[in-house]
């Protein structure tokens, strides 16, 4: 049976060069009626096309039109049939965030990559952490922590000194960010079901708003984190390129 690929673009001149050349060698059909997204753009795009697209449970395959591709494939135009159909699936699960704000409000979200708690302010935030509702610190002073997945343990998390977790990894990395006291506090590794609470302690000397990948709630009070696995992001590697390979290339760097 044919391909039915439904091509996306990043404004990037270079993903929007790639869409016209590639829609005029494979045409372009509606995400709905596609068997296969291909995303074009740089790992960022590929989060906003995994949010956007995730109720049609269609395969998403990225190109790297980007700067960086940690979750891409190589750009090229020839034989792209052949390489969806002989490309490997792996099947992420996002994280829910539910973030209790200064005024009252509650704010949802998901996460593919990690949701962090960022001091916004000039002070170091103050934060308490909870895991399946007991105490584990009574206070965190630091510039953030962060919950990331196992895809997202190269992004921020590797950049604040986290662990990278092998992908199918049934665990959550949580990592300080800029710990001052405990000042060498390097985070924990966590069981994929855990739910994680940070409490905000001095919210109004000490602001903190909190980002669940590209979406940012200010003036939080409290955050909880779980992973959601009724949610399955499907993307799709060449051979040999899978996520598992390149967390291991990454280690080895």
């Amino acid at each position: 049976m044919a391909l039915r690929i439904a091509f996306l673009a990043s404004g990037a001149d270079a993903a929007q060069s790639a869409l016209r050349a590639l829609t005029a060698r494979y045409g372009n059909h509606p995400p709905e009626e596609a068997s296969h997204i291909v995303a074009l753009g740089g790992d960022g795009f590929m989060l906003q096309t995994l949010h956007q697209t995730q109720k049609l449970d269609i395969p998403v395959y990225g190109m790297n039109c980007g700067t960086i591709g940690f979750l891409m494939n190589a750009y090229t135009e020839d034989g792209l049939p052949d390489r969806l159909t002989e490309a490997g699936e792996e099947v992420l699960n996002p994280l829910a965030m539910r973030a209790e704000t200064i005024g009252g409000g509650v704010a949802h979200g998901l996460a593919i990559n990690e949701v962090s708690m960022l001091r916004a302010g000039p002070q170091a935030a103050k934060l308490r952490i909870s895991v399946d509702g007991r105490i584990r610190m009574d206070e965190l002073v630091c510039d953030g922590a962060l919950v990331a997945t196992p895809a997202g343990s190269t992004a921020y998390n590797l950049s604040a000194h986290g662990p990278i977790v092998p992908i199918g990894a049934e665990v959550l990395a949580l990592t300080a960010i800029a710990a001052f006291r405990p000042r060498r506090w390097r985070g924990a590794l966590l069981p994929k079901g855990a739910v994680v609470r940070f409490d905000v302690l001095e919210p109004d000397k000490r602001p903190v708003r909190a980002d669940a990948d590209s979406m940012s709630v200010p003036h939080v009070l409290a955050v909880e984190i779980r992973s959601q696995p009724a949610i399955r992001h499907r993307i799709l590697f060449d051979e040999g390129h899978g996520l598992e390979e390149r967390l291991l290339r990454e280690q080895f760097a």
